[in-house]
């Protein structure tokens, strides 16, 4: 991909109402550590109140941002094998298909999810040569990886187990490779081995179509500090942290907004959390 200067980087999120909070502080993160860029904000979503988008997309021109919301139930409909596997809200499937929502001419994106901090430039991220691949993503590897060799036997994959939180999307290969009939089909043939679906979904069709990134740099698991330190033998430490890591993403529960968390990197996202809260404060 031909590097440019000021191009706009194009961010996707799909989320409901309940995750509007979170997503604000996820943008403010990363403008605040991105100054130089242009970012549009895709948000797919289903049924979000027009009063919350409005209040986004006020708080969004106050941080120097430009939303662009896209409501999917305009444009697909979603099979009853999707919407009640497991009670996962059909949001998480928004990603997969957002070639087909998206504007035609928009040929990459980078999905986040909103349970994130950005923490330094997502520039080099934009920029990478997906070398032919359809997705960017990383494999939450641990120590030993035993994750991987056990989702490779559960899915019948042959590549790692990659996390669906953070992905470099190719657009153009995505509207030609990816169908709801494809998705419909694994769900419906796989429907009691699923855990995380659209995740699964991502690495049992698509897998052997992602490059892989690294874990600590684009998607590190915040609950995983001790680990990411004792693999590089005492080297990534909080100070390594900080200049060298992206991404912090807050993995599984509980939320780093919520009483109940421990994470290292609690104090760290309460931090712009009330920054946010400060900026809200000042607009009403």
């Amino acid at each position: 991909m031909e590097k440019k200067k000021n191009v706009k980087i194009e961010i996707l999120v799909t989320i409901d109402q309940n995750y509007i909070k979170p997503l604000e502080v996820m943008m403010y993160s990363l403008k605040l550590n991105n100054l130089t860029e242009i970012f549009r904000i895709w948000l797919i979503h289903d049924n979000i109140d027009p009063l919350a988008l409005a209040g986004l997309q006020k708080f969004a021109t106050q941080i120097g941002m430009q939303i662009e919301a896209v409501a999917m139930n305009n444009n697909i409909t979603f099979s009853d094998s999707l919407l009640n596997l497991h009670d996962y809200p059909k949001e998480m499937y928004f990603r997969l298909l957002s070639g087909e929502v998206l504007p035609q001419d928009l040929d990459r994106v980078l999905y986040l999810d909103p349970d994130i901090l950005v923490i330094n430039s997502l520039k080099p991220l934009w920029e990478l040569d997906l070398k032919g691949k359809m997705f960017a993503a990383a494999v939450h590897e641990g120590l030993t990886d035993i994750m991987s060799s056990i989702n490779k036997l559960r899915l019948g994959t042959t590549a790692g187990y990659f996390n669906s939180g953070i992905m470099l999307m190719d657009l153009t290969e995505m509207r030609k490779k990816v169908k709801i009939a494809d998705i419909t089909k694994a769900i419906e043939e796989n429907h009691d081995t699923l855990i995380l679906p659209d995740q699964d979904i991502l690495n049992y069709l698509y897998g052997e179509d992602i490059l892989k990134i690294p874990e600590t740099k684009w998607n590190y698991d915040a609950r995983a500090y001790s680990v990411y330190l004792t693999k590089s033998a005492g080297d990534h430490n909080t100070e390594w942290v900080m200049s060298q890591t992206a991404i912090l993403h807050f993995c599984g529960k509980p939320k780093p907004w919520q009483k109940e968390s421990h994470s290292r990197f609690k104090p760290l996202y309460l931090n712009y959390q009330q920054m946010v809260n400060r900026i809200l404060a000042k607009q009403k």
